[in-house]
Formats: C-alpha cells, structure tokens, sequence
C-alpha cells in the first residue's frame, strides 16, 4: 500500500451500526491498494461508535442526534483532504481492486466533471446495476472467505448513470452543487438529487463501472427514521420524477457507450415530463399546498 499521500477521502455516515461499520472500515485497510483518508460521520454514537472511532484514530464528526445522510455528508466535507471524495454506506464491504479500478477511469478523463460509481453485489434488491448474491446478511453470517474466492466469477460490464453509493466525484464539483440537499433531510432521494444538480452544472460522465466492486449488506437503517416525501420533493423540484431521470437523462443501467455520454432520450424526455407535471399537479389537488411546508416543518 502507497502510504505517502492520501488519494480518496472515503465519508462514511454511521448511525449505531457499529459491527457494520467495523467490517467496512476494515475492508478498507485490507482490500485497498492506495492508502486513503477515512472520514465517519457519527450519528448519536450511544452503540460504542463513537468510543471506537477514537480508538481507532479515524477522523470523524459527530451529532448527538441522527441527523441524516445529506447534513452527516456536507459535516464531513471541511475535513477532507484529498481531490476526490468517495460516498460508501457503513454497511458496504469493498472488494479488492475497487480503488484500482475508479483510479484508472479518473486518470484517463479529460477534466474533473464526471461522477463515477461502483457495482454493488447484495442478496436482495435485484437491480439491473446490482449483482444479485447472498454472502450473508448481517456480521455474525456473513462469508468473508467466500465472498473474496468468487466476487471475480460475476459478470458485470461498465453501465451508463451514476447516482447512489459508493460513489466518488471531485470536490471542486461537489463544492460547485453544494453537496448535498439539506431539504432533504434525513435524505430520501437525495442521492438522485445530487446526480440532477451535477447534471444541472455541466456534468455529463456518469459511469458505473463493473470492477469497482463492494458488497451490501442490505441492513435498513431507513426503517428506524421518520422518512422525508422525497418523491414528492424531487418532483416539485425539478419538475421531473426520479424514474424520469433515470430513465431519460442519466440512463441508468444501459450498458456504457461512450457516444451516448451526455445524450438523452428526448423524445421519452418530453412525454415522461409531461406526465410527471401531472402528477405533480394530481398530488397538491389532493394532498394541498400545505403539503410544501411540511417538507421544512415536521412533527
């Protein structure tokens, strides 16, 4: 491992999930060629987290609360200290040559205006993106051994779009669209979000790439917060739904042209927003305008 210069920042946000996190943050250290800066944002941090990041030396910020994803990530951004910023969930497992791989397509771009993702292998969830394999759901199941004999038997080509993590994006980029929206807290959809305001700001290389790879563990920390109407906010948003942009704009899951980079469905575009307006419209007739402020102002 090169441990003259940090390459990637790695921004973790942890809420509790402390066996969870201790996998991943391991899985770095092993399974990394490069050596990296690792960032955790702690989210109430009452499960240990918090005595073990110390111990452990990791740079870290820290809540008293659960203040979701999108305030967890831009509490992060100040201590970072490397060009490239690099989103992973503390329930992700990299696997070898992930930061190889996401090195060498940044490399050979032209400029810093891409966003760039990793391929998830995970037991549920079946995405077109995903491969879809059970190496164990939780620490105590899960078959580490196994898991670094076969992740190279799967076949996964690169795929056009980029949008949940892992992740990674300059953060001159980051800093142009200002991280992420804190509207959306605690963050339901604000990892499309974030690819609308990259899009929105000139970037046009979304990428996955099939040998960055990781494996999701799958575990819902979603299901313990009060969830924000994300589809709702994105909609009112950019007058558009999250299918739409998928779909037209980032082409999310297309196998990776390099001609079509940039390119959208124009004709899908027109009609898929045409029909998203009228969603729109449907949802504040039958929720009511005061459907807005309750975005800023729950109980």
């Amino acid at each position: 491992m090169n441990t003259e210069q940090k390459l990637f920042s790695i921004l973790i946000p942890s809420w509790n999930n402390l066996e969870f996190l201790k996998i991943c943050v391991a899985s770095i250290r092993k399974n990394s060629k490069y050596d990296h800066q690792i960032i955790i944002h702690v989210n109430d941090g009452t499960d240990g987290t918090l005595e073990w990041v110390k111990q452990e030396g990791l740079e870290f910020t820290h809540s008293n609360e659960n203040i979701g994803v999108c305030l967890a990530m831009n509490s992060m951004r100040p201590l970072v200290k490397t060009d490239y910023m690099f989103y992973i969930n503390d329930d992700m497992y990299v696997l070898p040559g992930w930061d190889e791989a996401l090195y060498e397509e940044i490399k050979r771009l032209p400029d810093n205006k891409f966003f760039l993702s990793g391929t998830m292998i995970q037991p549920h969830w079946p995405l077109d993106v995903c491969i879809n394999a059970n190496y164990g759901e939780s620490p105590e199941t899960f078959q580490e051994d196994k898991l670094l004999a076969e992740y190279k038997d799967y076949t996964r080509e690169d795929w056009m779009g980029a949008t949940w993590p892992p992740n990674i994006v300059h953060r001159d980029v980051w800093d142009l669209v200002g991280g992420y929206s804190i509207e959306l807290t605690p963050g339901m959809y604000s990892d499309p979000d974030f690819t609308a305001k990259l899009w929105l700001a000139g970037v046009r290389y979304f990428k996955g790439l099939g040998n960055c790879r990781v494996y999701h563990f799958e575990t819902k920390s979603t299901g313990r917060v009060k969830k924000n109407d994300g589809s709702l906010q994105f909609l009112l948003k950019w007058g558009m739904t999250n299918s739409t942009l998928r779909r037209d704009i980032s082409r999310l899951g297309e196998p990776f042209v390099e001609d079509n980079v940039g390119k959208i469905h124009e004709k899908g575009l027109k009609a898929d927003r045409i029909r998203s307006r009228l969603k729109a419209l449907w949802k504040l007739a039958t929720k009511g305008f005061g459907i807005l402020s309750q975005q800023f102002f729950r109980a």
